[in-house]
């Protein structure tokens, strides 16, 4: 575990060593914002349901461009040859590369308490929504951090990496909004798989086990991807 750590500690700072962070940062922040705060005074109620249907929202968009490098990079500039070569497993390197990325997440989504402190100053806030909604969003997150790190595995080209990533995102996203075209069969499947619909029960403040087990799963099949795609380049 010791090596996992330093890897994820590299990859966590690395984002401050650049602009990376500090623009998805401050660009979600500010987007967020904006739509959150412009609608809030039209409920007359202390409520931060809207903010975490934005900000899930905005997670689409955003955890690309987190993920665009954390192989992609490397292979570019030949680093993963160096890495692989060294005493590191396969499976550390990619747990690593998925802690440091999800330590800047958490990063992302604490600095949105301040918005939820605010709102719970105005009026009776329930607090049993904002601690699902967090933890939907910390799964939600962990899972499309996942897939970004899949499709930055497969490539050492940062903007294929993103746009990969970008449209794995939007397929979860949409893939639900077809409904009712769709035959029952097909639909019912479909509405399993869709992000938003996991999701919007935690963002109620219902904790169920499919939906955790869920965002696991996507998370969990998404990492094992990307292990075989780095472990067939050690032996290409």
């Amino acid at each position: 575990m010791s090596t996992t750590r330093t890897i994820a500690g590299r990859q966590f700072r690395s984002y401050f060593n650049g602009p990376v962070a500090y623009i998805v940062i401050c660009t979600v922040l500010v987007v967020l914002g904006f739509l959150f705060w412009e609608t809030f005074f039209l409920y007359k109620r202390a409520t931060t349901r809207e903010m975490f249907r934005f900000l899930g929202l905005i997670n689409y968009f955003a955890v690309p461009a987190l993920t665009m490098g954390l192989l992609a990079e490397e292979k570019r500039s030949g680093t993963i040859e160096l890495l692989i070569t060294m005493p590191v497993k396969d499976s550390q390197v990619i747990l690593g590369k998925f802690l440091g990325v999800l330590g800047l997440y958490a990063v992302l989504v604490a600095l949105t308490i301040p918005y939820v402190i605010s709102v719970a100053s105005l009026g009776d806030l329930d607090w049993g929504p904002v601690f699902s909604s967090y933890l939907g969003l910390f799964l939600q997150g962990g899972a499309l951090l996942a897939l970004g790190l899949m499709m930055s595995s497969f490539t050492d080209n940062q903007i294929i990496a993103f746009f990969g990533a970008l449209a794995l995102s939007i397929f979860f996203f949409l893939v639900d909004k077809f409904l009712p075209l769709m035959p029952a069969s097909l639909a019912d499947f479909l509405e399993f798989i869709a992000f938003d619909a996991h999701f919007e029960s935690l963002r109620r403040g219902v904790i169920a086990v499919r939906d955790v087990l869920y965002f696991l799963t996507v998370g969990g099949l998404a990492l094992a991807v990307a292990f075989r795609a780095l472990e067939k380049r050690r032996w290409s």
